[in-house]
């Protein structure tokens, strides 16, 4: 069932990359949104099956691979990992149906879109250190080329950028996974237990030290993946010159591998070095949020403003994880898929408002709220994204932050209520974007604009939708996140909350 949701995408990529003569770009572009829509049709369906009572691994397969390196194929799915790969495989279809259908190379563009859903899947249910790296990897040339070939004019300085960070990300990662097995004398990299905290099989004990020094690795490596202040650079160049397809799967999961695998392997792993480092985590948080807020209330491009808010966004994940509370770690699950949800709308909206009016700049952008000559379903659509993104209740973005904060503020007051300024931030910087480039008199600049058909409208209605429904009903996903939630920290909490008692 899992290797299923990994290489179902993956071969069929391959497939049409590499089919002998030539295909029509309807039939490869259909034949992608079907193999789209299969594995997130399986990707329910394992979710279905799923128990949510259990915190341990479920639906697992291990395969022996190479030996004498420690190397399996392993794979299982828990309430952490199963709310992301739905969402990996939901974005996927929404991206590839909002792709354009005159895009040029088709074949290559979609075997791409194709191999990274598949890789992103792969390394959200792999157990396996060494199987996650390569996993993690995958995605890196695809991206690369998605930006380098698909993207504007500075998409050849923005997909090298995300090429060195990303790629440096990685080689800081293997490097800690490699000293997790030397240091502990693991038998292997494959990972024992999805509940509490989680070792390698064969592993013994580290010193306290050594965990330190692994676990800042770690935090390196995937503080430049989610990204963090001050590794956040590349990802606004990357979001401006990426189409908006590549944005929506950018932000929406891409994102999250950094956030699950400082999780999954920082405090999975090293739970002890993890409450030791909690305090200064969440000092990093408020760093994170308050600086891409500010950032995004500076800006004139309405992706660059989406963008820096995703780095404020990522900020809260942190917060709550450093917190290491039951309340704070369910908030974590919500907000990495609402803000999945949430950002792909956004780019969407963005997205069509550049390719009907030529412009994203909001001194440019007026009055496209117009009945008759503007956008004004673009611009609601834009508006529920808006409201979510600041946490409005009624959408998911309100319950997510909500359990953040909750969980947050009886570990670190003083850093959750700074955090807490960030959600007034974000409606500032929206506020002002949405003003400045919907309301008023249309622009004298944009007139007689396209006519949007329904087509295009779907991707961001069905998005709009799911955030309605996730706010009004988040008991689903809480269900789904709660035991692996509470297994996860369940190591962690009295040690988080003693070392920042001390530091106070």
């Amino acid at each position: 069932m899992l290797s299923a949701l990994i290489w179902i995408p993956m071969l069929v990529a391959a497939l049409i990359g590499f089919w002998p003569g030539a295909i029509a770009s309807k039939i490869v572009r259909n034949a992608a949104i079907a193999i789209a829509g299969v594995t997130f049709i399986l990707s329910v369906f394992v979710a279905a099956q799923f128990d949510a009572n259990s915190s341990q691994l479920q639906f697992s397969e291990f395969i022996p691979w190479i030996d004498d390196l420690g190397f399996n194929y392993n794979l299982g799915v828990d309430g952490l990992s199963l709310p992301l790969v739905i969402l990996n495989t939901l974005l996927t279809g929404v991206a590839i149906y909002a792709t354009d259908e005159a895009i040029r190379r088709p074949r290559l563009y979609y075997s791409l879109m194709l191999l990274i859903s598949g890789g992103v899947t792969g390394a959200f249910l792999s157990q396996n250190l060494l199987l996650f790296f390569l996993f993690f990897e995958v995605e890196l040339i695809p991206l690369y080329l998605l930006i380098a070939i698909w993207g504007g004019e500075r998409r050849g300085y923005a997909a090298t950028k995300f090429l060195i960070y990303t790629a440096f990300s990685g080689i800081v990662l293997l490097a800690a996974f490699l000293g997790v097995v030397w240091l502990s004398g693991a038998s292997s990299f494959d990972m024992v237990g999805a509940a509490g905290a989680s070792h390698l099989e064969g592993g013994s004990p580290l010193p306290l030290v050594r965990q330190i020094v692994l676990l800042a690795g770690i935090l390196l490596a995937f503080g430049i993946k989610i990204p963090l202040v001050p590794f956040h650079t590349w990802l606004p160049d990357a979001h401006v010159e990426a189409s908006t397809p590549v944005s929506v799967l950018l932000a929406g999961v891409l994102l999250k591998l950094g956030t699950y695998g400082m999780l999954r392997f920082g405090m999975g792993l090293f739970p002890d070095a993890w409450a030791v480092a909690a305090p200064w985590l969440a000092s990093w948080a408020v760093v994170s949020v308050l600086y891409g807020a500010s950032c995004a209330i500076a800006q004139k491009d309405m992706k660059k403003i989406v963008a820096y808010s995703s780095i404020a966004h990522m900020g809260y994940i942190l917060l709550a994880s450093a917190a290491a509370t039951e309340i704070s770690m369910i908030g974590t699950v919500l907000q990495m898929v609402s803000h999945g949800l949430i950002s792909g709308l956004l780019f969407l909206s963005v997205g069509i408002v550049y390719k009907k009016s030529g412009s994203r700049n909001i001194d440019v952008l007026k009055g496209l709220f117009n009945p008759d000559r503007g956008l004004p379903v673009i611009g609601s659509l834009m508006i529920v994204g808006v409201m979510a993104s600041a946490g409005i209740p009624g959408l998911s973005g309100f319950i997510a932050e909500f359990l953040i904060f909750r969980g947050s503020l009886p570990v670190f007051p003083i850093q959750t209520l700074l955090c807490m300024i960030g959600t007034g931030l974000t409606s500032v910087y929206f506020l002002i974007m949405v003003n400045r480039a919907f309301f008023g008199r249309l622009s004298d600049l944009v007139v007689n604009l396209p006519q949007v058909r329904w087509g295009d409208r779907i991707p961001s209605l069905v998005l709009a939708v799911i955030i309605a429904i996730m706010g009004i009903q988040p008991g689903v996903l809480v269900a789904l996140s709660e035991k692996t939630a509470i297994g996860l920290v369940s190591t962690v909490p009295a040690q988080v909350k003693q070392v920042a008692q001390n530091l106070e």
